[in-house]
């Protein structure tokens, strides 16, 4: 059972979710916690990996690192996304396994789930259909992350928590336009447009799509709630299966709205031009977070509140 002096490493403690979790155990008085920097520590590598778990002993890990990018990225980096992705929860999870951590939080993605999925989505539509083309080397990883997980949990009696967040963005997100995900990518092109007056922003593919967007404070509770939840409630209310949960929002937007809401916010007065020669990626993506619920988790953070915050933080930049 978890405790406030448990041994609690967190895989990716400088990311976008992991600095959120970080600070979230350390409100709550959780101090006994392990982190590595990515120069100190390769997760890629099983040797150091192994080292690193062996001398350290945690009880508790938390796997929220990844190479992520937004859909550019995948698109012209796959092997990358694909292989450095499974090293690092090969590694962590075998790690896991061996040295019998009590409770692992895995971290995954919507984009597991099939292109043509329904909507909302359900864990249970887990590949039961072809993905999106633009990020199926990152989803593929990230299912074999699960994979990995269901085996250790049917067949080594491991407890592990795989999470499905939707669409994430917080104020540690990468801001590079290249490289970002769409709401940290806006962002920047409008207060940059902003501060070089420039007539107008472009901004990829048509703004047709439907996205489901979660503040990253609110990922960091639902994981420290089901860190802390009782193992046989977890099992029932999964029954018995490996628990794949969904963490959504319940606040959906079409990306041509979300837009227009970053560029009220940053108050720029150009245009905005959508370059439908750039991929959409997945229609419609917002999840069905029915399970998570029964935890007493819920999103507090509203889009346009969250947005306010990460803009007027970024505003100096």
């Amino acid at each position: 059972m978890l405790k406030k002096k448990s041994k609690i490493y967190i895989a990716g403690h400088n990311g976008l979710v992991g600095s959120s979790v970080h600070n979230l155990l350390l409100r709550h008085d959780y101090k006994n916690l392990l982190y590595k920097r990515r120069k100190e520590l390769d997760l890629t590598d099983e040797k150091k990996v192994d080292i690193f778990f062996k001398r350290n002993k945690p009880r508790y890990l938390i796997i929220c690192a990844a190479k992520v990018g937004g859909i550019l990225n995948n698109q012209n980096y796959p092997l990358e996304f694909l292989l450095e992705n499974f090293l690092i929860e090969k590694n962590l999870l075998i790690a896991a396994k061996k040295y019998n951590i009590e409770r692992t939080i895995f971290l995954g993605s919507s984009c597991i789930y099939p292109k043509k999925s329904k909507t909302p989505i359900k864990e249970s539509y887990l590949m039961t259909g072809k993905l999106e083309k633009s990020n199926e080397s990152y989803a593929l990883s990230k299912i074999m992350g699960i994979k990995i997980s269901e085996i250790l949990y049917e067949k080594y009696k491991k407890d592990i928590i795989c999470l499905m967040p939707t669409n994430l963005y917080g104020k540690n997100d990468n801001f590079e336009v290249a490289s970002s995900h769409v709401i940290p990518g806006l962002i920047s092109k409008f207060l940059n447009a902003k501060r070089k007056k420039l007539a107008a922003v472009e901004v990829w593919g048509s703004g047709r799509p439907i996205r489901e967007f979660l503040h990253v404070d609110d990922l960091a509770n639902a994981i420290f709630t089901l860190l802390k939840t009782d193992k046989k409630k977890i099992n029932k209310t999964c029954k018995g299966k490996l628990p794949i949960i969904n963490v959504g929002s319940g606040e959906s937007i079409t990306i041509k709205k979300l837009t227009l809401l970053i560029k009220s916010i940053t108050n720029y007065k150009g245009k905005v031009f959508f370059n439908k020669s750039y991929p959409d990626g997945t229609m419609n993506k917002n999840l069905d977070s029915t399970i998570i619920k029964k935890f007493k988790w819920k999103a507090k953070i509203k889009l346009a509140i969250g947005l306010h915050k990460i803009i007027n933080s970024r505003s100096h930049f």
